[in-house]
C-alpha cells in the first residue's frame, strides 16, 4: 500500500489529533481502527495483510509525528490499541498476529527516520493495554510482545539495550493500565526478549541489561518494589536463556548478580543469582 492509501488518510488523521484539543491515544486509536477495518475487510488473506497494513499505519502515523513536532509515544501506543482493534474486527487476533503487528510496527517507524528506542515503550504499552479486547491473556501477549520487539529492532539495527529497556517499561505500564498482573507482565516480556535474542543473534548481555533496567524504571513509574521487579525480569530470561544454551544461561546470571541500576535481581526458582 502507498503512503496515498491507508498510510497518507493515517497521516493525516494523527495530524488531525496532535494539533487539536483531544486525547491523543483514544484520537489515534479510533482513527487507526477505522482505517484498518477498512483495509482488511473483503482481503481473502487477511493474516496476509496485517503486516503491510500495520507498516504502512505506523508510517503514516509516524510522519505525522514528525511533522508537528511532538506525541510519538502516545501516538504509537494508540495505533497499536487501533490495530489490534481494527484486526479483531475482521478477523481472529492471535499470538502469530501480534507478532506481525509489532515486528511490522517497528520497521514501519524506522522506515521513515522515527526513534526506534522511544517508539518501542509506546508500541509495548499499546499492545499489552489492546490484550483486553481480544481472547489472548497478557501472558501471551507479553511473551509475543518481547521476542517480537527484539526481532524487529535487530532487523532495522536498532539499539538492543534501549527498545528491550522501553518494552518492558511499556508492558509494564499497559499491564497496569488494565488491572493486569505486572509481574507476570515483567516477566514473561523479558522471556520473549530473550529468546528472540537467541533467534536473531542479539546480544544476551545486553537484552538482559536492558530488561532489567525497564523493569526498574517501570516499576518506579506505576509505584512496584524495584526489586520485586528485577527479579520478574531476571527470572524470565533465565527460564529463556536456558533454552538457548549455557552460555546464555551464564550471561543472565552474571548480569543479575552484578545489578542493573544499583538493583541487584534475584532470579527466583534457583540457587544461583
Amino acid at each position: 500500500m502507498s503512503d496515498n492509501g491507508i498510510g497518507g488518510r493515517i497521516k493525516d488523521a494523527v495530524v488531525g489529533v496532535l494539533k487539536g484539543a483531544g486525547e491523543v491515544v483514544q484520537g489515534a486509536a479510533d482513527a487507526t481502527r477505522d482505517a484498518v477495518v477498512g483495509a482488511l475487510k473483503g482481503v481473502g488473506d487477511v493474516a496476509g495483510a496485517v503486516t503491510s497494513t500495520t507498516g504502512e499505519v505506523v508510517k503514516g502515523a509516524v510522519s505525522a509525528v514528525g511533522e508537528v513536532g511532538a506525541g510519538t509515544f502516545d501516538t504509537l501506543k494508540g495505533v497499536v490499541i487501533g490495530v489490534v482493534r481494527g484486526v479483531g474486527e475482521v478477523a481472529t487476533v492471535t499470538v502469530g498476529t501480534i507478532s506481525d503487528i509489532v515486528r511490522a510496527a517497528v520497521r514501519g517507524t524506522a522506515d521513515v527516520g522515527g526513534d526506534v528506542t522511544s517508539a518501542a515503550g509506546g508500541i509495548a504499552e499499546g499492545l499489552i493495554t489492546a490484550t483486553k479486547d481480544t481472547g489472548i491473556s497478557v501472558t501471551e501477549g507479553a511473551s509475543a510482545l518481547g521476542r517480537s520487539a527484539i526481532q524487529g529492532v535487530k532487523d532495522v539495527g536498532g539499539d538492543v539495550i534501549g527498545a528491550s529497556s522501553n518494552t518492558v517499561s511499556g508492558a509494564i505500564k499497559g499491564a497496569e493500565s488494565i488491572g493486569a498482573d505486572v509481574l507476570g507482565a515483567v516477566h514473561n516480556t523479558a522471556k520473549g526478549l530473550v529468546s528472540g535474542a537467541g533467534d536473531v543473534g542479539a546480544d544476551v548481555v545486553d537484552v538482559t541489561k536492558g530488561a532489567i533496567s525497564g523493569a526498574i524504571s517501570g516499576a518506579k513509574e506505576v509505584g512496584l518494589g524495584v526489586e520485586d521487579a528485577a527479579s520478574a525480569a531476571a527470572t524470565g530470561a533465565l527460564e529463556a536463556a536456558e533454552s538457548i544454551g549455557e552460555s546464555a544461561v551464564h550471561a543472565v546470571r552474571d548480569v543479575a548478580a552484578s545489578g542493573v541500576d544499583g538493583v541487584k535481581a534475584m532470579i527466583k526458582g534457583n540457587k544461583e543469582t
